[in-house]
């Protein structure tokens, strides 16, 4: 690997004590690389460097940003191939998907580089005071990014991108896990033309420690965080105690509704996209999957058939379509989830069975007869596991779906379309997808409601997140 040190100031360093980590392959559990630490002086380091570097960020003309961020594109979509492949092998997802989250990834630097010239204000008259009312944007200031490990390449991009149009400076704190992805990104980003100081990165097995520095200074203006929902409460807190401006996009427990009018096949292949994106290892993954009584045994068999076809092994292979789960910890999750849902009353349709050997591998898994206390009803999955589940009644399966602390997002396949939107209102989900199993895209707001996050990512709404609305007061 060739970067494999902190990035701050627009240079590779070690960490300030030389500590360092072991990044594993999840294909054999081989050590891919040693990866620098960084410490609360490291953290220090990239607020000075990004401090310097915002006045001029800022200043410079959207169209000046915007061309940067259009070259970013550019380059990252000539080496598709390169990220793709360093994102299965610290991640272990299957080449077809990395490269698919590659594309997805340089596609939010295109997509900020057209929104970048859009930050638009207006002017207004006062009624009462004749004042006249000008309101335009402004960049917030330094953005704290803490990315997950499912999505190595688009998680980062998703916020540098935006971040970077506004006129913000950056550090991210990519997961352990996974750093690599976003280290090799940098150099990128240099070619590209972003200055130094703008984009930082601090990979650490201290992560609690040097967010909570950055997050105590006050040149930082904003956290944007994507993980678990139990770390996003923590984020929150300590946000509060400097009045942070933070963006979450935490945990889900999608349902995956099937009516009795539903297009089969098409369900199943949705059902496929939404449950089976990263191996089941991402939080729109499909969680709860209900099927109408009248069609749950013949949607099964062609679910199942398709799931049967996946061929599981290292992700570099030729025609894998499974990789291995990206540690053992989350495999063996999976593997409890299954058991338990076995232990009270679930049927084993497909998979279901661990196998030997090295790699943190789990087969695709189908189980029927799920029951309401199986621990996976409640909980997240993260894996290539689909738990069925039946109902008759449409209203008894609204309620069932929306009995949930979370509300990322929703899947129903219906033949009624104008059956479809009722439904999409009353779910309490902050997206849904009506007959598509994929929701994500760059230029939509992504996010949830209740306990899966604040505020959006995407779409013009996810500069907002980067911006602060100043207004002026003025009379002539």
């Amino acid at each position: 690997m060739d970067h494999t040190d902190l990035y701050i100031d627009g240079a590779f360093r070690p960490a300030s004590d030389g500590g360092r980590f072991d990044v594993l392959n999840p294909a054999d559990e081989t050590v891919l690389a040693s990866v620098a630490s960084a410490t609360t002086a490291d953290a220090d380091a990239a607020l000075d460097a990004a401090g310097a570097a915002f006045a001029e960020w800022a200043g410079r003309t959207p169209r000046a940003r915007s061309q940067i961020l259009r070259r970013a594109f550019e380059l990252m979509t000539e080496r598709i191939d390169e990220f793709a492949r360093l994102i299965t092998l610290e991640n272990g997802k299957a080449l077809s998907d990395a490269k698919g989250e590659a594309a997805y990834a340089a596609e939010f630097f295109r997509w900020y580089a057209e929104e970048a010239v859009r930050a638009e204000g207006h002017l207004g008259h006062a009624p009462a005071s004749g004042a006249r009312i000008l309101v335009h944007q402004k960049p917030a200031g330094i953005a704290v990014l803490v990315t997950p490990w499912n999505f190595p390449a688009a998680m980062g991009t998703r916020k540098i991108a935006p971040a970077l149009a506004a006129g913000c400076p950056v550090i991210i704190k990519p997961a352990s896990e996974t750093p690599l992805t976003m280290l090799a990104l940098m150099p990128l980003l240099e070619e590209a033309g972003v200055p130094k100081g703008i984009v930082n990165v601090l990979p650490s097995r201290s992560s609690g420690t040097i967010v909570a520095r950055m997050m105590g200074d006050p040149r930082v203006r904003v956290i944007s965080f994507t993980g678990s929902t139990e770390v996003g409460r923590k984020l929150l807190h300590t946000a509060a105690d400097t009045i942070l401006k933070p963006a979450m996009e935490l945990g889900g427990n999608a349902p995956f509704i099937v009516f009795e009018d539903a297009d089969l096949e098409a369900a199943a292949d949705g059902l496929m996209v939404a449950k089976m994106r990263n191996g089941g290892e991402a939080c729109t993954a499909a969680n709860r999957i209900y099927v109408h009584k009248a069609v749950e045994e013949r949607f099964t068999e062609i679910f199942t058939a398709k799931m049967a076809a996946l061929k599981m092994g290292n992700g570099l292979d030729d025609g894998v379509g499974l990789g291995p789960l990206v540690n053992a910890d989350t495999r063996d999750k999976v593997a409890g989830f299954v058991d338990d849902a076995v232990a009270k009353g679930a049927t084993v349709r497909l998979g279901g069975e661990r196998p030997g050997g090295t790699g943190f591998y789990y087969p695709a898994t189908v189980l029927t007869g799920i029951t309401p206390n199986a621990l996976l009803v409640d909980d997240e999955i993260f894996g290539p596991v689909a738990a069925i589940q039946t109902f008759d009644d449409e209203a008894d399966v609204i309620a069932r779906a929306n009995d949930t602390e979370y509300g990322l997002v929703a899947y129903l396949y219906t033949g009624d379309f104008k059956r479809g939107l009722k439904v999409s209102e009353t779910l309490d989900y902050g997206m849904i997808g009506l007959n598509r199993g994929l929701v994500s895209d760059p230029a939509a707001p992504f996010g949830g409601t209740k306990q899966s996050g604040l505020g959006r990512e995407g779409g013009k709404e996810g500069m907002a997140e980067f911006m602060e609305t100043q207004y002026i007061s003025a009379a002539w």
